[in-house]
C-alpha cells in the first residue's frame, strides 16, 4: 500500500462535520499524538524502556496508525495528498542537510 491508497481508503471512514474541516482533524491528530506519547511513557515507566516486545511494538503501531489516519484526513481537507506532504517534507529536510542547517530551531532555517 502506498500513501495515496491509504489516504483514499482512510477517507472512506470519515465522519467529520463539514463545518469543522481541518479543525476536527487537527484536534484528532493532537489527541492521538498524545496517546502515542502516553504509551511510550508507560513502557519507560512500567517495562524498563523495553520497546522490543511484540506487544509494545503493536500497541505503538496501532496508535501510530491513528496518527496517520488524522494526518491523512487533515491533508485531504487542505487539498493535499500524503505523497505530496511526504515529498514536501523530504525536500525540506534534505535542503537543511545540504545547507548544514539540520541543527538549530525554527521552521525557516
Amino acid at each position: 500500500m502506498d500513501f495515496n491508497e491509504y489516504q483514499r481508503l482512510a477517507f472512506g471512514t470519515v465522519l467529520e462535520p463539514d463545518r469543522m474541516k481541518v479543525v476536527y482533524a487537527s484536534l484528532g491528530l493532537a489527541g492521538e499524538t498524545g496517546e502515542v506519547v502516553d504509551k511510550v511513557k508507560k513502557i519507560i515507566r512500567d517495562h524498563n524502556s523495553d520497546f522490543t516486545t511484540q506487544e509494545h511494538r503493536m500497541a505503538l503501531a496501532r496508535e501510530l496508525g491513528d496518527v496517520l489516519w488524522y494526518l491523512s484526513l487533515m491533508a485531504h481537507d487542505l487539498g493535499l495528498t500524503l505523497d505530496e506532504v511526504a515529498q514536501i517534507n523530504i525536500d525540506k529536510i534534505y535542503s537543511r542537510k545540504h545547507r548544514d542547517k539540520i541543527h538549530g530551531s525554527g521552521d525557516e532555517r
